[in-house]
Formats: C-alpha cells, structure tokens, sequence
C-alpha cells in the first residue's frame, strides 16, 4: 500500500506528496476546464501514467531477457470527451525504439502495453491505440 498526499492550494491547484519518497508535484486545472494550466492537469496524469508505466515494464522485461531498449522513448497524445461528462476518451502511445528487436523481443515488448498495471486499470470505454516504431 502506497501513500499519496494532496494538499488543495486554491485557484484549482493542488500540492501532490508521494509519502514514500517525499517527492512533490503540483497540479492545476487545464485551459480548457477553467485552469491556467500553470502544472500538470490530473487527466494528463493519467496520460503520463500510462507511458511511464510501459516504459518502465518494458526496462523490467528487457532487463529479464536480455534485450537493449537503451533511447526508447514514449509520447502520448490524451483526447477528451464530454458527454455524456467530461472524460478521458482516448490515448494514443507511440513507441520508439532506437535498436531493431528480433520476433520474440518484438512479440514481448508489444506484449507489455496490455499487461501493465495502468493499461489494466483502464475503462474499457478509454480507447488505447498504441503503435510501436522501430528504426529502419
């Protein structure tokens, strides 16, 4: 069990604490909901979740095989919705990987976005299009 702290500064932002690390980031309501968009906006969160969370159970499984994913890079695009109420409706990951992966590297790196833990904890009405690039 983790620890997340959230101190409400007012004007739509809010001081987030991660307990184990100490570690600290601001948040603030988007543009387009009222927010000045000074920090991070919750939603975006969820975009950065997602990627991060890839990223990292790739460099888990590439560290357990064998495989070099050194330059890979991740960009993720969040669309909204707002009916029937505003919501994540879509997040689109790009995965660029700077070294070609055989079959069975490739098989298993693609293998990692359906099973990471922010990937499952989705709704299924969040639509996830992800392509994996390679260098030619």
């Amino acid at each position: 069990m983790v620890q997340i702290n959230i101190d409400y500064l007012g004007d739509l932002m809010c001081k987030v604490t991660h307990v184990p690390s100490g570690s600290t980031f601001f948040t603030d309501a988007p543009l387009d909901n009222n927010g000045e968009a000074r920090f991070i906006s919750p939603t975006d969160l969820l975009a950065a979740s997602i990627g991060s969370c890839i990223a990292t159970i790739m460099g888990i499984k590439a560290k357990t095989n064998n495989v070099n994913i050194e330059g890979l890079k991740l960009t993720v695009t969040k669309e909204m919705d707002n009916l029937p109420f505003r919501r994540v409706s879509k997040l689109t990951v790009n995965i660029y990987f700077q070294n070609r992966l055989n079959e069975k590297d490739f098989a298993i790196m693609q293998n990692v976005v359906n099973s990471c833990p922010v990937t499952k904890s989705l709704l299924p009405e969040i639509e996830l299009d992800y392509q994996i690039i390679l260098p030619n």
